[in-house]
């Protein structure tokens, strides 16, 4: 696997060039096109929210302007402690294990997209299929300081996005003319 700052910033441009039109043009994929199951979930949303509602986002994904700088690399999500945490969408569990001094879970789902919980001690293992809704693991103490919470983290071939995009949360923008017709 490429290291992040090894990708051209070519690639890098038509990613992000990608991702906008997807956004701009309003044609996201729906469940198809990133998962297996065929359900068509509420409100054009093609995870499920990983814990129970209500989950308000405590602090948002804010994408760093390089590979190498500063961001936010995903959502953070109020919680109970010791929540349940299930799987977003179908897919294969990819790493189950401690990063740095937190208990982190990916799973790998359809067309390059990678799912990542933390901090949670997981309940399956590296390899396992799981299903949308499943339990995979239980939120564990000390990622966000002043009250319990979830981070969630969505990769596209190794593009960090906004999970809010799989969550059916970001309303597509709808382009207006720029000259009188």
């Amino acid at each position: 696997m490429r290291h992040l700052s090894q990708l051209s910033s070519r690639r890098l441009a038509m990613v992000s060039a990608a991702i906008l039109v997807a956004v701009l043009a309003g044609s996201l994929p729906t469940r198809p096109a990133v998962a297996s199951s065929g359900a068509s979930p509420a409100g054009g949303a093609v995870w499920a929210w990983p814990v129970a509602s209500p989950h308000p986002v405590v602090r948002p994904f804010v994408g760093p302007p390089n590979p190498w700088s500063p961001g936010h690399r995903g959502i953070d999500v109020g919680t109970v402690p010791g929540s349940v945490v299930t799987a977003p969408d179908d897919g294969v569990v990819h790493f189950a294990g401690v990063v740095v001094d937190r208990p982190v879970l990916s799973i790998r789902h359809a067309d390059g997209v990678l799912s990542s919980v933390e901090p949670v001690v997981a309940e399956v293992a590296r390899g396992d299929a799981v299903t949308r809704g499943q339990t995979v693991g239980v939120l564990d103490e000390g990622h966000c300081a002043d009250r319990p919470c979830l981070h969630l983290g969505a990769r596209v071939d190794g593009e960090y996005v906004s999970p809010l995009l799989f969550l059916g949360e970001i309303e597509p923008s709808v382009l207006l003319p720029t000259r009188p017709r």
